[in-house]
């Protein structure tokens, strides 16, 4: 079992043990996900692009409680829609290299639709 699996189960069981599978709906989990990623990013907001590349040992670990917070929901809105995060993220990332091509895009910040694709 894959690191990605176990803590699909973990999350899951967590949510079993307290009775809260009733109200982890995808609509509830995307909401707190959604309140979870207003989180980190207050961790940033007012911070310099050079202030955010260098965290305080304080700040790092805020933002790591905000990426796990993010990460878990992430995990558990998966599982609720019987989605495989590694398998959604691989298909994802196949369609964005076709998107994106990395001879035509390096070094550039463009969307895909300000690009020619031939």
């Amino acid at each position: 079992m894959d690191d990605l699996q176990k803590l699909k189960t973990a999350m899951h069981n967590f949510a079993v043990e307290r009775d809260w599978l009733q109200f982890q709906t995808p609509k509830n989990l995307v909401m707190a996900l959604a309140g979870e990623t207003g989180e980190l990013l207050e961790c940033f907001q007012w911070l310099t692009p050079e202030q955010s590349e260098n965290l305080t040992p304080e700040q790092r670990l805020a933002v790591a409680d905000e990426i796990a917070d993010i990460q878990l929901y992430l995990v558990r809105l998966a599982d609720s829609l019987e989605l495989d995060i590694y398998t959604e993220c691989s298909r994802k990332m196949q369609l964005n290299a076709v998107k994106y091509p990395a001879q035509l895009v390096r070094g550039s910040s463009k969307k895909y639709t300000q690009y020619k694709l031939d």
